[in-house]
C-alpha cells in the first residue's frame, strides 16, 4: 500500500466470528505498510464489527461497518490511500467547493457487497468526509445489520441516509451528491456559466 503518510484504523468488535475476520482482515492491512497503525476496542456505543480509518490527529469521519470486501474492497483501498495522503481524482474547484460546504451531514450508505452501483456512493461520500471536517460517512453492510435495514424498509442497495433520513437510492457521483447538499452549489454554477 502506497501511503504518504500515517494513518490509524480504530476497530471496534465483539465476540462474534464476523468481528474477528474483520480483525484478521485489518491485522493483515497493518502489516503491509508501516504508516498503517491498527487500534482494536469494545466499545458497545458503535456499530459492531466496524472501523475507522483516521489521521494520527485528525477525525476524517469515514468509517466501515463491516467487513468491505467484494466490490467494496476498492472502497476501502482508495479510502486508506486517500486518508495517507494519496492525490484525489478531482478538480481544485470541486475540493474547494467541498471544503466550503456548511453545515453538519451524517450519511449511512447501506450496501450489498455485490452490488455494483454501491462504491462508487461509497468512494464519493468518503471524498466529502475527508475533506470537510463536518460530514460523516459509514458505509454499512446491510447483510450483517439486518436489524436497521428492516427498521429503515431499505429495499434496494445503494441507499444512503443523510441525518437519519432517507436522502437517495441508487448510483449518484459526487457532483450530485455535492449539489443536493450544497446551498451555494446553484450560485457556483451560474457564476461558471456566466464566466
Amino acid at each position: 500500500v502506497n501511503l504518504k503518510s500515517k494513518v490509524v484504523i480504530e476497530a471496534f468488535v465483539d465476540e462474534e466470528e464476523v468481528s474477528t475476520s474483520m480483525s484478521d482482515l485489518l491485522i493483515e492491512l497493518a502489516e503491509m505498510s508501516e504508516e498503517i497503525s491498527l487500534n482494536i476496542h469494545k466499545d458497545k456505543n458503535e456499530r459492531t464489527p466496524s472501523f475507522k480509518i483516521n489521521k494520527p490527529s485528525e477525525t476524517t469521519g469515514i468509517q466501515f461497518a463491516g467487513i468491505p470486501l467484494g466490490h467494496e474492497f476498492s472502497s476501502l483501498v482508495l479510502a486508506l490511500l486517500q486518508v495517507g495522503d494519496h492525490p484525489l481524482k478531482i478538480s481544485e474547484d470541486l475540493i474547494e467547493q467541498i471544503k466550503k460546504i456548511e453545515g453538519d451531514f451524517v450519511f449511512e450508505t447501506f450496501i450489498s457487497l455485490s452490488c455494483h452501483n454501491c462504491p462508487d456512493v461509497v468512494q464519493a461520500l468518503n471524498i466529502l468526509s475527508l475533506l470537510n471536517p463536518r460530514i460523516r460517512h459509514c458505509m454499512v453492510d446491510g447483510a450483517l445489520f439486518q436489524d436497521e435495514v428492516k427498521a429503515k424498509k431499505i429495499m434496494s442497495v445503494p441507499t444512503v441516509f443523510l441525518n437519519g433520513e432517507e436522502f437517495s437510492q441508487g448510483r449518484m457521483e459526487l457532483e450530485e451528491i455535492i449539489n443536493k447538499i450544497d446551498s451555494k452549489s446553484v450560485d457556483i454554477q451560474a457564476d461558471q456559466i456566466s464566466k
